[in-house]
């Protein structure tokens, strides 16, 4: 250009600081500060060119232009140098918190005209009463007055965005700790099986989770687990003594310790073979004493219980109960104690019974015979002969005063003959009375043909109806008869 517009043309770049130039032209003379040597140029036209940009270039850039006239003239712009979004962190004021304790998290990111959003998974955190949400430029805070267990469990990120970007920080989450609470010990029994797989169990809720320890009848002890199990109790001796225990909960960060109520229980042992013992072993009814005695091998006894063929035993003027219930005496024994007795001890945690059988001579009592009394010839004889008797009675029998050969309790003649009429005799002995008893029996056979059978029951029955209506017909004729007739006047 041989002939400009303009006498001279200034760009200023303002920092903040101060305006400093950034080129200056007068006519064909071109001047570039130091600082901007080899990044700016400047035409006639009064285009301003940068390169290299860097976020110092940002802020407002000023252009003044004197023409040849004197006059001056003046514009602003602004420049805004992008960078992309990079290096989103979020970092705590504590490692760790307490749960209602202040909590703040601070998101930083690089780049320029940074906008920020805080997420907890895929849903957008925003300010409320229970947390604050603040930006600047750089940063953004999350911060908690009170924090909640379940507030940073997450995944707790933050977003950092511009018109070129954005990007996010890696999930973020901050351990919260809380409890001991709502303390449990599992229920316990009044009584407990010595040997059993009986456990006390405590638990409680807790973040990190609790330390245990135990204290019996109010003094600490080695115990540190949650579970005290019986059989560590007997491992120290300590289970056959009744005992209150308690479960202590602490929490290895707050040191915070809450107590479960007192829990008692007693151990006892398990009723373990029961036994019976008899004094005699051969008893006869109406003579003999017997006493029965109960016992168990091992094994505590709270309530023992004596039956007879499944019933309830209970005293009276032959059977006496020992007041402990241990020995029952029966005197004298009847033939009806010949029975199954039976003990059972039990207690709270077991129970367990034992049976013995008595067995008691008596009889024979007198003998009885059925049969019929008289027979044809030729028919068939069956004399059947019984006497209640322990043990079973021996049978034998006569003939007219003669032993026959039949040792059992039934007599037959298959068919009988006159020479079978006469005496039979049964005799039933027991071998350990020594007692005998008989009956006799006489037996007529007779010529057949000769014995009636009798009417039949439909015959008896025929009869006796042919007869009442008989009757009947006659009161109906003699009543008739008296209403024909005519009344004699008595006067």
């Amino acid at each position: 250009m041989t002939d400009p517009e303009f006498t001279v043309m200034v760009w200023n770049f303002n920092d903040q600081t101060g305006i400093k130039p950034v080129a200056t032209r007068a006519g064909t003379n071109l001047k570039i500060p130091a600082a901007y040597t080899g990044r700016s140029d400047l035409d006639t036209n009064g285009q301003l060119t940068l390169k290299a940009l860097t976020v110092k270039d940002s802020g407002e850039y000023s252009f003044s232009i004197i023409d040849k006239l004197g006059e001056t003239r003046t514009g602003e712009t602004e420049l805004r140098v992008m960078v992309p979004v990079s290096e989103v962190v979020i970092t705590s004021s504590v490692p760790e918190a307490r749960e209602l304790s202040p909590v703040v998290l601070n998101c930083t990111a690089k780049g320029s005209f940074l906008q920020f959003k805080w997420f907890n998974a895929s849903t957008v955190i925003t300010a409320s009463e229970h947390m604050k949400v603040e930006h600047t430029k750089t940063t953004s805070t999350l911060s908690f007055p009170s924090v909640y267990r379940a507030d940073l469990v997450g995944p707790i990120f933050c977003e950092a965005s511009n018109t070129l970007s954005k990007a996010k920080s890696q999930d973020f989450s901050l351990k919260i700790n809380y409890g001991p609470e709502r303390l449990t010990v599992t229920h316990v029994p009044e009584y407990v099986a010595a040997g059993s797989d009986f456990s006390l169990n405590c638990s409680a809720v807790s973040s990190p989770p609790a330390d245990y320890n135990w204290l019996r009848n109010g003094e600490l002890t080695d115990f540190t687990d949650a579970v005290l199990t019986l059989k560590l109790l007997e491992t120290k001796n300590l289970a056959m003594e009744k005992a209150s225990y308690v479960c202590n909960a602490t929490n290895p960060k707050t040191k915070d310790v809450i107590s479960s109520a007192p829990v008692t229980f007693t151990v006892i042992e398990k009723v373990v073979n029961v036994q019976l013992s008899k004094t005699s072993e051969k008893l006869f009814a109406g003579n003999s004493t017997v006493n029965i005695s109960c016992s168990a091998m091992k094994g505590s006894m709270q309530t023992l219980e004596w039956q007879k063929n499944g019933v309830a035993l209970s005293a009276d003027g032959r059977v006496v109960i020992a007041a402990d219930k241990t020995s029952v005496q029966i005197s004298p024994v009847q033939k009806e104690d010949n029975a199954d007795f039976t003990c059972t001890i039990s207690n709270p945690v077991s129970k367990n019974m034992a049976k013995t059988n008595l067995t008691v001579f008596y009889g024979p009592e007198p003998a009885e015979i059925k049969g019929k009394p008289a027979v044809e010839v030729t028919d068939l004889v069956k004399l059947e002969c019984s006497a209640a008797s322990m043990p079973r009675a021996i049978y034998t029998w006569k003939y007219n005063g003669s032993m026959t050969k039949v040792t059992n309790n039934i007599y037959t003649i298959e068919k009988a003959i006159y020479a079978d009429t006469g005496t039979y005799t049964c005799e039933a002995h027991n071998p350990e009375t020594g007692r005998n008893s008989s009956k006799s029996f006489f037996l007529a056979v007779k010529e057949e043909g000769t014995l009636d059978e009798g009417l039949s029951d439909g015959a008896i029955a025929g009869i006796v109806i042919g007869v009442l209506a008989a009757v009947a017909i006659a009161i109906g004729l003699f009543i008739y008869c008296r209403q024909k007739l005519p009344l004699e006047s008595p006067y």
